[in-house]
């Protein structure tokens, strides 16, 4: 049997400096005010921290968590024993309060920095990543629209992990479909405190329930007696599961009770949790913000945790990578063709064609996708730091397009990725003994979980490129055409460069007629959003790599000194050609379908299945 020896779990390092300083620039933050006393130097501290954590606690319980599921016992959860320690760690680091500004505690790194160092988490272990991954977004959103004493009261605990937190959106009824939720809020007394008494059933709560922290924090959306129907009558709140007092203590019960633990394929060591609130007396919840913003409130850190859904599928589909890599340059099997000596001994299976073929397609996958990823977090910084509002105005407008490409397409790209490991590695891939079949079953949440891939699809075409009068998409287009202009006055990336023109204009093409669709007929307009989303998220990821191939073949040009940078230059310009050649080129079937409007899937009747 060969070895099931893999690298390290972490991201390869030398791609890393690669995205952050030679594509994104990401040292010249350090100019901006909020950032003066940090520089490369402190954010590749950071980032080794996260690696070695990542080595340390996340990478050996990874298969323990698969194997060891959560389970209630005598009334309580219990988790695999390795995670106490995994959380204390990460806790100590520092990294839950890692974007906080430091008066908080925080570490007040940028986003792209802090993005990185999650990422190595989850490339280790997702299941143990998501408790602090979810403790953060709750506290950003707490520091985002809570009141002074929300902030004051919540904040310390949780940046400092003695509390955890969780967002309790979903309701057994209602799905996806948060008009829908029932969960009610009823006013204690005059309310004039903001404290209201929370009834309802959430379903789906990751890190729901758990005995890692003193205390869990709950987001929940919930609707106030009187409140208007439908989104525009929700409201936000915090709702812990012990109760605090106004001076720290932790108390009694808050009556959020555990009715059952869910047990998902994978990310086996995430707590998935059915929650009742209030069933068993009254659970007491703080108004966030004001009474029926709740929605507006929740999706910011919905965004962030679209982004963080794409950001766990590249880091699972670049582990997948780096292990079949591995595996694929000392597992040696067959000869190659043309080769008459049965007596010469077997080939490396990366000398087989077809194993680099599926090689290079989880390379365009794992770094596409991280690439992909640290352009969203990059422009979280620049929303919150540029230094002029145009620029702010113009990296918000460019997000809001990119957020559900960058939950969506790493999410199935990557997956896909990982089955090619898996095929790399033949019936071993298959068999629980190797990593590769545990990485298949987690990543498959990511197309699921914080809005299906078709929720962000309708997200994109129905609301993302018309919103501002089409102002985020018209972003898009001009940030795509500006790198095929820069890109064609080079010899060796022109061909490439005009194919991003042409696919440019194909997609807009494409925008233009569905929205036109859309006015008279939104159901007909929107049946093959998923389409369209492939198509926009295949041209987004030719610009990403021709930005890659733009910096790969500068340095090529420049010449001396390149020592072993010369192959990774020239790995990426290859993994560009494959993309253009092999990826890009489906927008072509995709296109014809979207322009005819294809209505096969719309026309088609429940009862001819």
């Amino acid at each position: 049997m060969p070895t099931r020896s893999t690298p390290s779990a972490s991201i390869d390092r030398r791609d890393l400096d690669f995205l952050l300083y030679e594509l994104l620039a990401v040292d010249a933050l350090a100019e901006r005010p909020r950032f003066a006393d940090q520089g490369r130097e402190v954010f590749d501290a950071v980032i080794d921290t996260a690696r070695a954590i990542a080595d340390e606690h996340f990478a050996p319980s990874r298969r323990r968590n698969d194997q060891e599921e959560p389970q209630v016992v005598d009334g309580r959860v219990q988790t695999q024993p390795d995670l106490q320690a995994t959380w204390d760690a990460v806790a100590a680091s520092g990294l839950i309060a890692a974007t906080q500004d430091a008066d908080r505690g925080g570490m007040q790194l940028p986003h792209v920095i802090a993005s990185v160092a999650i990422a190595h988490l989850e490339a280790a272990n997702v299941g143990s990543a998501s408790y602090p991954m979810l403790t953060a977004g709750a506290a950003n959103l707490i520091a985002a629209f809570g009141t002074d004493a929300q902030r004051a009261l919540w904040l310390p605990p949780m940046l400092t992990g003695r509390f955890s937190g969780t967002m309790a959106l979903t309701e057994p009824d209602a799905g996806s479909s948060l008009a829908d939720l029932r969960t009610r809020a009823t006013p204690v007394g005059d309310a004039n405190d903001g404290t209201f008494r929370i009834e309802g059933t959430k379903i789906w709560i990751s890190g729901g329930d758990h005995e890692l922290t003193e205390n869990i924090v709950h987001l929940v959306l919930a609707r106030i007696a009187g409140a208007p129907e439908g989104t525009k009558g929700i409201s936000l709140f915090i709702v812990p599961k012990k109760l605090v007092s106004p001076d720290g203590p932790i108390g009694g019960t808050n009556h959020v009770t555990l009715a059952g633990l869910i047990h998902k394929m994978g990310w086996r060591g995430t707590t998935s949790t059915l929650l009742n609130f209030g069933e068993q007396g009254p659970c007491l919840g703080y108004l966030v913000g004001a009474p029926h913003q709740g929605l507006a409130y929740m999706f910011q850190m919905m965004n962030d945790a679209r982004i963080a859904v794409g950001r766990a599928a590249m880091a699972m589909g670049y582990s997948a990578y780096r292990y079949s890599l591995e595996y694929a340059r000392t597992r040696r099997q067959g000869r190659l063709p043309g080769e008459k000596d049965p007596g010469k001994p077997p080939v490396p299976i990366i000398e087989h064609a077809d194993v680099r073929r599926m090689l290079l397609q989880q390379k365009c996958a794992a770094e596409g996708s991280l690439a992909l990823v640290l352009e969203c977090a990059l422009l979280m910084d620049e929303e919150e730091t540029a230094p002029d509002a145009g620029a702010r105005a113009r990296a918000k407008l460019l997000l809001e397009v990119l957020t559900p490409i960058a939950k969506a397409w790493p999410s199935a790209t990557c997956q896909e990725g990982i089955s090619n490991a898996m095929q790399v590695l033949g019936g071993y891939g298959y068999a629980r003994e190797y990593d590769v079949e545990q990485l298949y079953r987690d990543n498959r949440l990511n197309q699921i979980h914080e809005g299906t891939n078709a929720i962000q699809a309708l997200d994109l075409l129905g609301r993302k490129v018309t919103q501002q009068q089409g102002a985020a998409y018209a972003a898009l287009v001009a940030r795509l055409d500006g790198t095929a202009a820069e890109a064609g006055a080079s010899d060796v990336l022109g061909s490439m460069a005009r194919a991003l023109r042409v696919a440019t204009g194909r997609m807009t093409e494409v925008t233009a007629h569905l929205v036109g669709v859309m006015r008279s007929d939104p159901a007909r307009g929107l049946a093959n959003a998923s389409v369209y989303l492939d198509l926009v998220a295949r041209t987004v990821l030719a610009w990403l790599w021709l930005r890659q191939a733009m910096v790969a073949e500068r340095a090529l040009a420049a010449g001396a000194g390149l020592g072993s940078d010369e192959a990774f230059y020239r790995g990426k310009l290859q993994a560009a050609r494959f993309y253009f050649g092999f990826e890009l080129t489906k927008n072509d079937a995709d296109a014809d379908l979207l322009l005819r409007n294809d209505p096969s899937a719309f026309e088609m009747r429940g009862e001819w299945f």
